[in-house]
């Protein structure tokens, strides 16, 4: 069994490969349990979890397991807040092939999800990218939109300036041939976007709907928690929305529960998931002035085909 780290995951994966790769894997049969994330206290304020998601296919059987710490840095200097692996198994024999490290795969995988989505619902000549993240997310993110779209320009926002900074130096430095500067305002910056993507640790919104312009495609994937959102209700209301996975983002994602327990959004209303569009079961964007909004809070199925073409990559040299 190989043992696969961050570092050969970062070497091998690239997002054309990795979007193709899940665009494959969303059009074959596949089985994928709802996930399971435990509680690791009863206590009222606890927020440390761990978390297991399974998925299966003719050729591959995969779990992630991940702890998640957000004290942790803290409490034990030199520590992560999180921790992920994946056991990558032969489905036909049952073989373990590989552990590979799933905190890497999980950021290449989560942008990756992304793109492939606006592939589908973002505007073929969309070049404008508002970023809302500054995280450890954020230049996967940009670097993700940029493989589908013909982006040109891309602005972060965030609200501390020096990871603005860093987000920005990080984006330029693979992609020379974009314009990446720090957004002055989201009041302006929000209706100047073709594509606005957020990865924010934020339990409000982010910004009023009202300010995204018709013909805007957006996507938000930082909340995984049913009280919490990055959009507001607005939006919701406004947009066609579509989601990475039913199963996970209608038991987990505040952005769409919320407006449902205001009485303004039905989970009916939800025009596909990304399965639907990759198998074209279902149309993604219809005009040019339509608000498209894509919902992601990660699936283990995309976990399964990142780490299987890690696997396959190293295995192939």
């Amino acid at each position: 069994m190989k043992i696969i780290d961050g570092n050969q995951v970062q070497q091998k994966l690239t997002f054309p490969t990795l979007v193709a790769a899940l665009k494959q894997q969303l059009c074959r049969p596949f089985t994928m349990p709802q996930r399971q994330v435990y509680a690791l206290s009863d206590t009222a304020d606890n927020q440390h979890a761990f978390a297991l998601l399974p998925a299966w296919d003719e050729e591959s059987i995969a779990v992630k397991a991940f702890t998640y710490l957000p004290d942790n840095p803290v409490k034990n200097p030199g520590c992560e807040s999180l921790y992920s692996q994946i056991l990558l198994f032969d489905r036909a024999s049952g073989v373990p092939q590989a552990l590979i490290d799933g905190t890497s795969v999980t950021y290449w995988r989560t942008a990756a999800i992304s793109a492939l989505a606006a592939s589908f619902l973002a505007r073929e000549d969309s070049r404008k990218l508002l970023l809302c993240a500054t995280g450890n997310l954020a230049t996967y993110m940009a670097l993700a939109h940029a493989s589908v779209r013909p982006i040109t320009e891309i602005r972060v926002w965030g609200r501390n300036p020096q990871k603005v900074a860093t987000t920005i130096a990080a984006i330029g430095a693979q992609r020379a041939d974009i314009e990446v500067t720090a957004a002055d305002a989201l009041q302006v910056d929000v209706p100047w976007a073709d594509i606005i993507s957020c990865a924010t640790g934020s339990p409000t919104p982010l910004f009023p709907g009202e300010w995204v312009t018709p013909g805007t495609h957006t996507d938000f994937v930082g909340n995984h928690h049913k009280d919490c959102r990055e959009c507001d209700t607005h939006l919701i209301a406004n947009a066609h929305v579509y989601v990475d996975s039913r199963l996970n983002v209608f038991n987990e994602a505040g952005e769409l529960l919320i407006p449902v327990s205001e009485g303004r959004f039905s989970l009916d209303e939800v025009k596909a998931e990304l399965s639907e569009l990759c198998q074209g079961l279902e149309q993604g964007r219809l005009s040019d002035t339509d608000i498209t909004l894509f919902k992601s809070v990660g699936s283990a199925l995309a976990d399964l085909a990142g780490a299987r073409l890690v696997f396959k990559v190293l295995q192939e040299q």
